[in-house]
């Protein structure tokens, strides 16, 4: 990486930590941020057997309150607002009048006229001009508070009991895709059970200026769990095996939600909402392609855009691939013609032209350990 292209980065306030935790920084979205710190073959499974901690301050948060806030984001939003009560989070995604996706996002409500939303870093600036664009003469402030706030992910089984060790509130009663305010080390932060691993675990947010000091002593309670700091690189191949889907590479604005399998996030017995004509024109039309999970049924890792082949002849590409080290085998997502997209459906993939065989699954890749109470 080039000093120009380091300078032009945006850094986390963990920055500094990552170096002396012997962090390797990469350009990620516009950010400097760790790709891994031992290994993402270790660091992966340091959250599958006991939990890890990420700094995940390059996403964006988003503020919106005030009279018309919950009718300004239910006309934004695919999912239903109305569904929601206080403190609990909801996903949804917001969509172009094209049904292209604009992001997928986490929408937080503190009350009916109170909202946060966490949005993916490349798309902040984004996102925020378009709710802005929006708004018309909704009654509500919108704040942009991205740069005032640091975020981590702390994920695995072990998550609850380390962090209930540094907070008075009890985290069992937080449900799933639920949140709190709470104290973390004696500093105020919104804890929310959430997370991006399927791993039972905690995604908090805290005023950027005390990032440094909680970040520290999480890690120093966690040395009970053998807590290690987790990089981007783990973070991407633990979603994979849950078949999240990631914003530009599964889904962008030219993509088609229904075909992604968000349907389950799109409510088209709603209010009106922006996009919402054209998603039910593509519900009615049928998908005439699916986004389904791949894994090989040989040796071989896979990468973003091999092509995927039925005896011999493209069919597809991979959106995202990677090594699973749970599974010890290649898996991948991609969008085929839905005529492929049946499980166990056995297909190739091409890996330096070599036809390397393959079945459909049906994500997750394996099992999901949230906590469900």
């Amino acid at each position: 990486m080039s000093q120009e292209t380091s300078s032009s980065l945006k850094t986390t306030p963990l920055t500094q930590i990552h170096k002396e935790l012997g962090g390797k920084l990469v350009p990620f979205a516009g950010w400097q941020m760790p790709i891994q710190f031992q290994g993402v073959m270790q660091e992966h499974q340091c959250v599958r057997d006991g939990v890890g901690i990420f700094d995940v301050s390059h996403m964006g948060e988003i503020e919106i309150r005030g009279p018309t806030a919950r009718d300004l984001i239910q006309k934004l939003m695919t999912n239903d607002i109305d569904s929601m009560q206080d403190n609990q989070a909801l996903y949804t995604l917001m969509c172009l009048k094209t049904g292209g996706v604009v992001d997928d996002l986490l929408v937080h409500r503190f009350s009916e006229d109170h909202y946060f939303l966490c949005v993916n870093a490349a798309n902040t600036e984004k996102d925020f001009e378009w709710i802005l664009k929006n708004a018309g003469s909704c009654d509500a402030t919108i704040r942009n508070t991205s740069q005032e706030t640091a975020q981590f992910a702390v994920q695995g089984k072990h998550s609850e009991a380390l962090l209930q060790k540094l907070c008075e509130t009890s985290l069992n009663e937080i449900k799933y895709y639920h949140f709190k305010k709470a104290k973390i080390h004696n500093f105020e932060s919104i804890v929310a059970r959430t997370g991006y691993t399927g791993e039972d675990g905690f995604e908090i947010y805290i005023d950027a200026g005390y990032a440094e000091t909680v970040f520290a002593a999480i890690l120093d309670a966690g040395k009970e769990f053998d807590l290690q700091p987790i990089g981007l690189g783990a973070r991407d191949t633990l979603r994979m095996e849950m078949g999240y889907a990631l914003y530009g590479n599964e889904i962008n604005e030219g993509s088609k939600p229904l075909e992604a399998g968000l349907g389950w996030v799109i409510k088209l017995g709603k209010q009106d909402f922006i996009g919402k004509a054209e998603l039910e024109k593509q519900k009615y039309a049928g998908n005439r392609r699916k986004l389904v999970g791949i894994r090989l049924l040989d040796r071989g890792v896979l990468r973003p855009h091999y092509r995927i082949l039925k005896n011999g002849a493209p069919i597809g590409e991979l959106t995202s691939g990677t090594f699973s080290p749970s599974l010890n085998t290649g898996i991948g997502l991609c969008y085929v013609s839905s005529e492929y997209a049946e499980p166990g459906t056995e297909l190739e993939v091409e890996i330096r032209k070599l036809s390397v065989p393959a079945e459909v699954v049906k994500p997750p890749f394996l099992p999901t350990r949230v906590k469900k109470n």
